[in-house]
């Protein structure tokens, strides 16, 4: 059975952001030929969830699955994209809200790939456990597929690691995501499953976690409340490419990328 080579791009920050998946698409995909991407855009809409358009936008630059977080119902729009079925949100929401956890994607090659998407509690929404709804998940999976992504979205890197260690060998990766700063903890765990607390930002690297630095310095400086504006310069596409061999679920290597953007943001 083949290896299969999997991009995994960290939280992408409005249209600087977009650009910024678009040209590490296409410089990544020369470089490594992936099977399949994925990439958090639960920022992609001015930094606040996924709309139809920015929907469409990411899916045509390459992307093939789009995880998301807590801000991803806080975009009334999301109504127009809960239900598509390349779009996930956080398992561990309730159910009736809409939408999906997981579920199967399938490569060019036929290869099967199971993608989890979670959401940390943990100075968070006060959501069901993340831990219960992975093992629902990955239970569901398993007869499905031996290639389960894991998509941690949380505040705290204890509860991203525990969830590492609460999986290991059940499921192929697990990569952070929601703090929007690139972790150098990447490595194998001993049961064969890859992990990072946190893929990164594909956004505007000269910000505040992706944000005008001004306003936000405002805010915490004085506790006057300001509208944060999506930065726009300095712009990285940030995340992984994870090798896992198909027929055992096993990760063989998990490598950080950091792709600049040449020129501006389109």
């Amino acid at each position: 059975m083949p290896v299969l080579t999997i991009l995994f791009f960290g939280d992408v920050v409005g249209r600087p952001g977009r650009s910024g998946l678009c040209h590490g698409i296409a410089k990544l995909k020369a470089a490594h030929a992936p099977d399949l991407i994925v990439a958090n855009g639960e920022n992609s809409a001015s930094g606040s969830g996924v709309t139809q358009s920015t929907l469409h936008k990411m899916l045509s630059y390459g992307a093939e699955v789009i995880t998301t977080g807590d801000h991803f119902f806080r975009n009334k729009e999301y109504v127009t994209v809960v239900d598509d079925p390349r779009v996930l949100r956080p398992a561990n929401f309730p159910k009736g809200v809409g939408g999906r956890g997981w579920g199967v994607f399938e490569t060019a090659k036929g290869e099967r790939v199971g993608v989890v998407n979670v959401m940390g509690r943990i100075f968070m929404e006060p959501l069901q456990s993340p831990y219960d709804a992975a093992d629902e998940a990955v239970a569901a999976l398993a007869s499905q597929t031996k290639v389960i992504l894991v998509d941690m979205h949380a505040e705290a890197t204890s509860e991203k690691i525990a969830l590492g260690w609460h999986l290991d060998g059940r499921v192929s990766a697990i990569v952070g995501t929601h703090t929007h700063i690139q972790t150098a903890d990447e490595r194998i765990l001993p049961k064969g499953t890859a992990y990072i607390t946190d893929l990164g930002m594909t956004g505007p690297y000269d910000s505040v976690i992706g944000r005008e630095k001004e306003p936000v310095l405002k805010k915490l400086r004085t506790g006057v409340p300001a509208r944060f504006e999506v930065a726009e310069n300095d712009v990285k596409a940030c995340g992984v490419v994870l090798k896992i061999d198909s027929a055992t679920g096993r990760a063989q290597s998990i490598e950080r990328f950091q792709v600049p953007l040449e020129g501006k943001p389109e």
